[in-house]
């Protein structure tokens, strides 16, 4: 084909978003991985994964594209707290959620979920006729509710409402509060109402009765959705983006969460948690965790990407465009099923291998061996950053020159100037941004090499050695290796040119 053709082939590719949230084709192209199918049938709860692994894509999956499907399949209902930059929310009330203990933040966790399987389940009208011969059960709850002390208004509350009075009832030990709603909107007192009595069994003496009347609701929850023959999932996401990374709040707020989930351990409910794996690393080992066999019971695998995986994504992605499946005459049904198919197709788009030498390793498993990281982790939104730029240069380029023809739309060269982008990109958006508390033992790795003995590690680390490499090991950012029979420690090619290295071997 003519450069100019191919040029005008390119501008119709569009591979998506790496980022969930803007991702328009997550439902168009989605992937079902094992994680999918553990998930929709109700073999796990706990998802985790590293950022960009595709949790925020499963998590729109089920609270934007199947509400639907398994209500009528599966008679499940789903509820939802945090979507589309509402972490904003939370965020809002950062001064009020500083001042919660841990024990505090499992009553609020009990009081968000409990609110919002009321407001999204109970009150909605979607749900109408699903309840509609279980006004008993529906009554009873709201009994229970009233005696939570949680308030109920007429109109339906908003997440930012939900969020605002589950933590003015975790801090209702009188019988009125100040409430503050983010905005400038004024202060207001309300009474909450109560039933109790100083020495009644029921009355309030702190976290001890809190547990006590979620176990009260959650049992006539279950009793309504029995009734109704439903169950009811709960899905949270976004945590890395609720709290301050690395807070004390933060640490406090997720190790309460992860105790909340065992106070919802029923057939009928169901809390789905999508978590970043180092998040969940980390405050489960730091102090220990009472019962971690129980919170993890129905965790997920950690999600992880096979290079098949990764080519179906991509071509699914790349033949959305009527245009492209034109001018390669693609068959839908076999670009969905078959993947020796969909490798023949990646390979009219890309060239066979980045560099000429025949010999070199094919594009496809450049690309996913490129973008690995230091623990042998590929993601969707990493190799989506790198071909989209290998796309946009790779334009770029046909117009520069564009006389001649190609058999490929995208050759080796812009694929390298991807990775190059994708490098600076997780050096900034994801190292700097991320994890600034360890930005100083990661920048003694600007300039250096590519590979470094373990003695030229210690000179480099002194004595925090130790420390460092199980930190820098754990982030990814470097890799166990053997050279000459002796250990020693790579970057992996995802950062090298973010962090400037040469291509050299450091003995000492």
């Amino acid at each position: 084909m003519l450069k100019n053709e191919a040029a005008s082939l390119l501008a119709e590719l569009n591979l998506g978003s790496g980022v969930a949230e803007n991702d328009d084709l997550l439902e168009t192209a989605r992937v079902e991985t094992s994680v999918f199918d553990d998930l929709i049938l109700d073999r796990v709860d706990l998802v985790p994964g590293t950022k960009g692994s595709g949790k925020t894509a499963l998590y729109r999956i089920f609270v934007d594209f199947l509400p639907d499907l398994l209500l009528k399949s599966r008679k499940v209902v789903i509820a939802h707290g945090v979507q589309l930059r509402q972490d904003t929310v939370f965020l809002a009330y950062r001064d009020q959620f500083d001042k919660l203990s841990q024990e505090d933040f499992v009553d609020f966790w009990c009081i968000y979920l409990i609110s919002l399987a009321y407001e999204q389940f109970i009150r909605s009208k979607q749900h109408s006729d699903q309840l509609d011969n279980c006004f008993a059960e529906i009554n009873k709850f709201r009994e229970q509710y009233r005696k939570a002390n949680i308030p109920e208004f007429e109109k339906r509350l908003t997440l930012k409402e939900i969020i605002g009075w589950a933590l003015a009832v975790v801090k209702k030990n009188k019988p009125k509060v100040t409430w503050t709603p983010p905005g400038d909107v004024g202060q207001f007192e309300l009474s909450l109402p109560t039933d109790t009595k100083p020495h009644d069994e029921n009355a309030d003496s702190g976290h001890a009765v809190m547990p006590q009347r979620i176990d009260a609701l959650t049992t006539s929850l279950e009793e309504l959705l029995s009734k109704a023959d439903l169950s009811l999932w709960l899905m949270i996401d976004r945590l890395d983006e609720l709290f301050a990374r690395r807070s004390e709040t933060e640490q406090k707020a997720l190790r309460g969460l992860l105790n909340t989930l065992r106070l919802f351990r029923s057939d009928r409910i169901r809390i789905k948690v999508f978590l970043r794996d180092d998040i969940l690393e980390h405050i489960v080992s730091s102090g220990g965790f009472t019962a971690l066999s129980h919170v993890t019971a129905r965790k997920s695998d950690t999600l992880r990407w096979s290079e098949e995986q990764i080519l179906t994504m991509v071509v699914r992605r790349i033949f959305v465009s009527s245009k492209l499946r034109k001018k390669f005459a693609a068959n839908l049904d076999l670009l969905k099923s078959n993947v020796e198919y969909q490798r023949t197709l990646f390979y009219k788009v890309f060239a066979d291998t980045v560099y000429r030498p025949t010999k070199q390793s094919s594009t496809l498993r450049w690309i996913y061996n490129h973008t690995k990281d230091g623990r042998g982790v590929v993601t969707p939104r990493d190799v989506i950053f790198l071909l989209s730029r290998a796309c946009q240069r790779q334009r770029d380029l046909f117009r520069q020159d564009p006389q001649g023809k190609t058999q490929k739309l995208v050759h080796g060269p812009a694929i390298i100037y991807g990775l190059e982008e994708l490098s600076k990109e997780k050096r900034t958006v994801y190292l700097e941004a991320e994890f600034p508390h360890k930005w100083p033992e990661i920048r003694k790795l600007l300039g250096g090499g590519t590979e470094y003995s373990e003695a030229a590690m210690k000179r480099l680390y002194g004595t925090k050695y130790e420390q460092s490499m199980e930190d820098l090991l754990s982030l990814g950012i470097i890799e166990r290796a053997t050279r000459k029979g002796e250990q020693s420690f790579k970057i992996p090619f995802l950062y090298r040119h973010g962090l400037e290295c040469t291509q050299r071997f450091v003995s000492k």
